[in-house]
């Protein structure tokens, strides 16, 4: 564990209500809708609802019941919740709670009707119910319906304030029930992971421990990139949208059904939905009210994160800045994979994220700050997997050993968007959520071309790093600033080159340049092992990827004044700890790695000193 600071080293048929009305000066008042036990429990001896044994949708050992609640805005927004309770424990046993909110609860699916029978509960984090044995540990678990998703009511707000006061009501609501000690965790991941960063920056005192892995650090990054949208800038709001008008089961109450079908009577919302997120200016208003990375100033619950560097979906884009404002203490896996959960094995039954023990460590934490139990094991604040695939232990991420500024070679490029191969920036087709991006998409043949004719290639130019004399680590966020001659588009990559010339491209951004003068931005977040021999080669050029919706200008443009800010690790004092190389850092290595020709003389140093 570390403190933070800036490092520098029906339910069927027969369904019971009861109403229950909070005591004064709490929460508003509540609606408890529960399902009706016909076996296995004792009314008023163990926790009330629907059992596995009556259900299969049901975790074993839990009792099922569905909630509604306002949110806490005061826009009449219902929010809607299923229970997972400890089945064998007393019906007033108070319990810490574990609550995840999002989008994906529904229970006809998550992301679309999944082909159940039977009205239950989502089987979203069942892998998290069971795998961490939560009804035998005695912790309530309750999945929270966003607005607009589910069984709530009101529009989809894409991590707004509605959203942020879903959220509010969600923890405040869990932590004033008779069956709960007051004490809140938060899980989930991707979009669910980003309501448990919400509820950080909230600074709700019930809230005592947030586990979110993958996240978006600031949800303009999803959409856009410096005010150039990506393909899914559009997609994405209509899969939400989808999402949100999923038919509710047959079987779901009225109530429930009512809720599900709001958007129905209120057709502004999807269109809003649509509309509202498309301002590519960061500092608008919209944006800023979502830029979670920036609202994290000051806060402090204690966090548990996970990071793929080089994940296609959810970047690491603004982690830093989010990780450098949180000021509590931090636990994290980082490394080289893609959009998975700590958990996940692939069909060979190796962890997709490398590293053991993924739910003993999340309940040695929640124990820890739920219920104050001394953690059995000192797991490190931070683990770490590097582009090699081994794994280390850090008191916090990043830590850095040399920080400066590499001057960069003066140069200019066609903004034509990679010339004939500019339909490469179709935007993909298929559904762009955030459980279901498109797949790793290769380097195409045009950006391998470009990439061998190198220094040659009218669309980008290139500066060269020294060879590194020993085993190093790009680390951190590199930044880069730069003068442009006129408007346009620019894209900035970095490369691993080996002396062979087969390189590897592990980090990229762009920008829209606007008017001619300075443009300064952030590349992704990066954890790079470069070894002995190995240069850094920086090109900057058009954008001829399809990871973005960029318009070519069709200008030449000339840079002046480039500066890439680097920080960098030595890797002698590494702390091993145990972890083995995620599946996925072979498959980006593949799809990522060509031969570049026309290596030039390295212009600027890449070494732990600057002696």
């Amino acid at each position: 564990m570390n403190i933070r600071g800036k490092a520098t080293a029906t339910v069927a048929a027969g369904v019971l209500v009861t109403i229950t009305t909070l005591a004064a000066g709490g929460p508003p008042a509540s609606a408890l809708t529960t399902a009706g036990t016909t076996a296995g429990t004792t009314a008023g001896t163990t926790a009330p609802g629907v059992t596995h044994e009556e259900n299969p949708r049901v975790p074993a050992g839990a009792a099922w019941s569905e909630a509604y609640f306002p949110s806490a805005d005061g826009s009449g927004v219902e929010l809607h919740a299923d229970v997972l309770r400890p089945a064998h424990l007393p019906a007033g046993a108070r319990t810490p709670v574990i609550v995840s909110v999002g989008p994906y609860f529904a229970h006809a699916g998550q992301t679309g009707p999944e082909g159940w029978d039977q009205v239950g509960p989502s089987a979203r984090f069942r892998d998290f119910v069971d795998g961490a044995g939560l009804m035998a540990r005695g912790y309530t678990f309750v999945m929270v319906d966003l607005r607009g998703f589910g069984g709530s009511t009101g529009c989809l707000d894409w991590v707004g304030p509605g959203e942020q006061a879903d959220v509010r009501a969600a923890v405040e609501w869990s932590a004033a029930q008779p069956w709960s000690t007051g004490k809140v965790g938060m899980y989930g991941k991707s979009y669910d992971a980003v309501t448990g960063l919400v509820g950080n920056n909230l600074r709700l005192p019930s809230l005592k421990a947030v586990v979110a892995q993958e996240p978006v650090w600031n949800m303009y990054n999803y959409l856009f990139s410096n005010k150039v949208p990506r393909p899914n800038v559009t997609g994405t709001p209509e899969a939400y949208n989808s999402i949100a008008t999923m038919a509710p089961m047959a079987g779901d109450s009225d109530r429930y059904k009512a809720n599900a079908q709001y958007e129905t009577a209120h057709p502004a919302c999807l269109s809003d939905n649509i509309t509202n997120n498309n301002d590519p200016d960061l500092r608008s208003a919209y944006w800023r009210a979502r830029n979670l990375a920036d609202r994290a100033a000051g806060t402090s619950t204690p966090l548990l994160v996970t990071q793929g560097f080089i994940e296609p979906n959810t970047k690491p884009e603004d982690m830093e800045v989010y990780l450098d404002n949180h000021r509590g203490r931090e636990r994290g896996w980082l490394g080289q994979w893609e959009h998975v959960r700590g958990n996940d094995t692939d069909a060979q039954g190796r962890l997709l994220q490398g590293r053991a023990g993924w739910f003993d460590e999340v309940m040695r934490f929640y124990d820890q700050y739920l219920r104050g139990v001394r953690p059995s094991a000192a797991d490190p604040a931070y683990a770490i997997e590097d582009s090699l695939g081994g794994w280390r232990a850090q008191p916090t991420w990043p830590v850095v050993t040399t920080s400066y500024e590499a001057r960069l070679s003066a140069g200019a490029y066609l903004d034509d968007g990679g010339g004939a191969a500019a339909t490469a920036t179709t935007a993909p087709s298929g559904r762009w959520d955030m459980e279901h991006a498109p797949p790793l998409e290769p380097l195409s043949t045009a950006e391998k071309s470009s990439a061998r004719q190198s220094a040659a290639a009218s669309g980008s130019f290139w500066t060269w790093s020294t060879p590194a004399a020993e085993r190093l680590r790009l680390t951190g966020t590199p930044r880069i600033r730069l003068d442009a001659s006129t408007n346009g588009n620019v894209m900035v990559r970095l490369w691993d080159v080996a002396p062979d010339g087969r390189a590897t491209m592990f980090d990229e951004n762009v920008a829209l340049l606007e008017r001619r003068g300075p443009v300064a931005f952030d590349l992704k977040s990066a954890d790079w092992t470069f070894e002995p021999g190995h240069r850094l080669g920086v090109q900057i050029g058009t954008i001829e990827s399809n990871g973005w919706l960029d318009v070519p200008s069709g200008n030449t443009i000339k840079v002046s004044g480039a500066r890439l800010s680097l920080d960098l690790l030595a890797t002698r004092h590494d702390v091993p700890t145990q972890g083995d190389r995620s599946p996925y850092l072979d498959r980006y290595l593949a799809a990522y790695t060509t031969t570049l020709g026309g290596v030039g003389p390295g212009t600027f140093p890449l070494r732990l000193s600057r002696r």
